[in-house]
């Protein structure tokens, strides 16, 4: 308890110091891996690789928690919910024919993602550049974007059981902390707002316990949940709290979560070769104009003859039956219509403008759209997700060859 204590105070005073969070955080990253495989993780990460790549939704995997590359068999079942009574005679046949009777508790079932994962992966790069970049002005690590692959597939209307909702998978009780959540707006359901809502919780785990690989897991298991695995265990070693503490709560779920999410970097930075036919959906970046006042959601949509369901579409943190856009809310608008936006906001705002006016968006402010490289992608398959050819990008931006692109760099993409 004396150890618990003292951590809870570094806590607060944490809170208290005055220079900036993201230094301190960009300085300890600069100087090591931030992320890196831990001795004695790599068979777990290998197991999710295979889960994610290699096994369908139709097929259980049936493996030992404890060594998670010892694969007692693998059963196609069919997509859907698997019957108990077979999961359980399979299982009696595993613990004769392996001579485990006595310890039921080395044979774990594990459904494979396959297609959910790709899934997810399209969908990634939807968000990815803003996420990344939300990341790194935060401090973090940007390869953090990630996480949502293995919380939510990046579906930002996933519900789990337990109440979480939105792509971080955030419950009621730690998203009111950071996200407006009521009624007529859930900040959960937003990507942008979340994944802000998201850098600074784990943020905060990082301030407390000086090192992604907890940061995360405490992500998913908690951060009073984690510091109280360093109490009971005295080590801040992952490592060591996975073989050594048996937190009630601390079940397979969270011990492999850090696992399960390098799997998932590594597979979504060499998707091409996992995936290489998949097709993704094309970055859609948005700007944000922050609400001063509430504004009644048909004075700005009337005027720009933008439709009710396709604004919903990018504000899903608004309710459908939304009325009124409340002070303080950032409206999220693609950036070609961005001024027009602004004009019909303003005209709401100051009724002493006069009657609203009709906002029309010309043809050439449609013409093109940004893409930001993100590390590890080439010209090709930025061309694949906007089906365009190479040499039209090439062109828009006079790039003399394919390979002259680097991470970072804000290209221009022709819009069909």
């Amino acid at each position: 308890m004396i150890f618990l204590s003292r951590l809870l105070t570094l806590l607060l005073l944490s809170l208290l110091v005055s220079s900036p969070i993201q230094l301190r955080i960009r300085e300890a990253s600069a100087n090591e891996e931030p992320l890196p495989l831990l001795p004695g993780l790599e068979k777990a990460v290998e197991f999710w690789k295979l889960a994610f790549t290699l096994y369908s939704g139709s097929e259980l995997i049936f493996h030992d928690p404890l060594e998670p590359m010892r694969i007692y068999r693998v059963l196609e079942v069919g997509p859907g919910s698997s019957p108990p009574r077979l999961i359980e005679e399979e299982k009696e046949k595993i613990l004769r024919e392996y001579g485990l009777e006595r310890d039921e508790k080395r044979i774990r079932v594990q459904r494979g993602v396959k297609e959910r994962f790709a899934s997810g992966l399209r969908l990634s790069r939807r968000y990815i550049e803003q996420m990344q970049r939300i990341l790194l002005m935060e401090g973090l690590p940007p390869e953090i974007a990630y996480l949502p692959l293995v919380e939510s597939s990046f579906d930002i209307h996933a519900r789990s059981r337990a109440g979480a909702l939105g792509m971080w998978q955030f419950m009621p009780s730690t998203g009111k902390k950071f996200l407006r959540i009521g009624p007529a707006v859930d900040e959960r359901r937003d990507p942008i707002e979340s994944t802000r809502a998201a850098a600074r919780f784990l943020r905060q785990n990082y301030e407390i316990f000086g090192q992604w690989p907890l940061a995360i897991t405490a992500y998913n298991h908690g951060t009073a949940g984690i510091l109280r695995a360093i109490a009971e265990v005295g080590s801040k070693e992952l490592m060591e709290i996975i073989r050594r503490y048996q937190g009630p709560s601390f079940g397979f779920a969270s011990k492999s979560f850090y696992a399960e999410f390098l799997a998932a970097l590594e597979v979504a930075k060499r998707s091409e070769e996992f995936f290489p036919n998949l097709e993704y959906h094309p970055p859609f970046p948005l700007e944000e104009i922050e609400m001063k006042r509430a504004v009644p959601i048909t004075d700005l949509l009337k005027p720009t003859r933008i439709q009710r369901d396709e604004f919903l579409g990018w504000n899903p943190a608004l309710s459908p039956k939304v009325r009124d856009i409340p002070k303080g809310y950032r409206v999220k608008v693609p950036a070609e219509k961005l001024e027009f936006f602004l004009v019909a906001y303003r005209q709401a705002s100051e009724p002493s403008l006069g009657k609203l006016q009709t906002v029309t968006v010309p043809k050439s402010a449609l013409a093109w759209t940004r893409h930001r490289v993100v590390s590890g992608e080439t010209l090709s398959q930025i061309a694949k997700i906007y089906r365009i050819s190479m040499r039209e990008i090439k062109q828009a931006n006079r790039l003399a060859s394919a390979h002259l692109i680097t991470a970072g760099q804000d290209l221009k993409i022709p819009k069909r």
